[in-house]
């Protein structure tokens, strides 16, 4: 498959096409030596092979779905709320990742509709031209919508050429991210010019894809504030705070954090320990943003000479943690369990230039969020949740292993009560007050889909 000679774009995206296409033959074998790396974490990782090349689906394919990709764990989340109101209208959903984490979410999530064929789980192809052609004759989708910043060239111009409407929703798109497209010209334009129509979070996102050419953009919000947090887990992390608070104890949870930060927050968490300022301790919830981390995290923290315990060692809530300095949260899908047993989250991505992680998640469970200077993958959501009382944004340099910043950031709101309680109500406030972006892709898409019939 090559972009047709009619094709409004011009020669240059043909070249590059052409060269990324041959690039991805050269490069194929890699792909799968690192998921035979990855699979020594977990064989899992070697499972439905066939599938990432567009093959090898081992049950009867319904035609007709709505294709939402949603390449990992936090756009998967953040599609529940969409993906469940078409399962309300009685769509049937073709649901794709890129990652094994993405996989087993999704399957934790929409179980029941899985096993009842509603929802038909199968991982996106590699972007070469045969994978993506086999895929879409397999399947041959209503449309398609692509979550957040997910963009194959070969798939989003295949869905041009063959007529199927392919949206990118819930869409965002950095400054920085902007200008890695321009660097390839008219060749990045072109390809975010032929999706049907851009959903985007906000203004700042719809200016930036607007400069690239794009003509079909929609400001609708972020889906993740419509995001429902999992009730029980919700009721088992306030009963664990409460037991906490019984002892006088408070908790901070360092969330999804990148390889790098764990050092930066663990030579804080010594300094704010050795300071005495506290009657009764801290306990610090570190939670890694990758399962694969686990182990190297655990060993950082033992070098340390902390008290720590693993999450995976408790079978119930982790009670028993009075001599504890420190849990290491290795376990999948129980982020609202962490937050709502704690006082105060530290938003792992946002200390080392990594553009940050969800903080919404945190602030609809009503935990005040400590933030670093690296936001800009949810630059709306942390402007916002500052303006609001809901966040803070750390003062200070933390490069170089220099932790002064964070750690009297820690020292100054742990110990003022009456402000995490206040940033808290603001935090629930925040979350409310900014929900309804599923309504509004939704109504945008029929006018869409009406439109193009």
């Amino acid at each position: 498959m090559s972009v047709s000679s009619n094709s409004e774009y011009g020669a240059r995206p043909r070249f590059w096409f052409a060269v990324y296409q041959l690039l991805w033959h050269l490069l194929l074998p890699l792909a799968f030596v690192r998921l035979a790396w990855r699979a020594r974490h977990s064989f899992a990782y070697l499972h439905h092979i066939p599938e990432r090349l567009g093959f090898g689906y081992d049950k009867p394919n319904s035609k007709g779905s709505i294709w939402i990709h949603a390449v990992s764990v936090g756009e998967t989340r953040a599609a529940q709320p969409l993906i469940e109101a078409y399962l309300a209208r009685g769509e049937s959903i073709l649901l794709t990742h890129m990652t094994l984490n993405g996989r087993r979410t999704g399957k934790q999530l929409f179980s029941k509709a899985i096993a009842a064929g509603k929802i038909r789980q199968v991982y996106l192809p590699y972007d070469l031209c045969w994978c993506v052609e086999h895929f879409l004759r397999t399947f041959k989708p209503k449309f398609g919508l692509f979550m957040e910043t997910e963009a194959w060239p070969t798939v989003v111009f295949r869905c041009a050429e063959i007529g199927l409407p392919l949206f990118l929703v819930n869409a965002r798109l950095s400054e920085r991210s902007a200008l890695r497209v321009n660097r390839f010209g008219e060749a990045g334009r072109a390809l975010f010019q032929a999706f049907a129509g851009i959903l985007a979070q906000t203004e700042f996102d719809s200016q930036r894809y607007r400069s690239l050419g794009v003509k079909n953009v929609v400001i609708t919000g972020n889906m993740k504030f419509d995001v429902p947090l999992d009730a029980n887990l919700v009721a088992q992390g306030k009963e664990w705070q409460e037991h906490l608070h019984a002892s006088k104890r408070l908790m901070i949870c360092a969330a999804s954090t990148r390889d790098g930060e764990e050092e930066i927050i663990l030579k804080a968490w010594k300094d704010l320990l050795l300071c005495n300022a506290f009657e009764i301790q801290p306990l610090l919830c570190l939670v890694p943003r990758h399962p694969e981390r686990f182990d190297e995290v655990a060993n950082q923290i033992h070098a340390t000479g902390f008290k720590f315990r693993r999450r995976s060692e408790w079978a119930g809530l982790p009670k028993d943690s009075i001599d504890l300095d420190v849990i290491l949260g290795d376990s999948m899908g129980e982020m609202p369990l962490y937050y709502s047993a704690s006082n105060l989250v530290v938003m792992g991505g946002s200390l080392l230039p990594f553009g940050g992680q969800n903080l919404i998640e945190a602030c609809a469970a009503g935990c005040p969020v400590l933030l670093g200077e690296h936001t800009y993958n949810f630059q709306q959501a942390a402007l916002d949740a500052i303006a609001i009382g809901a966040a803070k944004r750390i003062k200070g340099e933390l490069l170089l292993g220099e932790t002064i910043a964070l750690t009297e950031s820690l020292k100054g709101m742990l110990l003022n009560a009456s402000e995490l309680t206040k940033m808290g109500e603001a935090a629930k406030t925040y979350t409310i007050e900014h929900q309804g972006a599923t309504r509004r892709i939704l109504a945008a898409l029929d006018q869409e889909m009406l439109a193009l019939s």
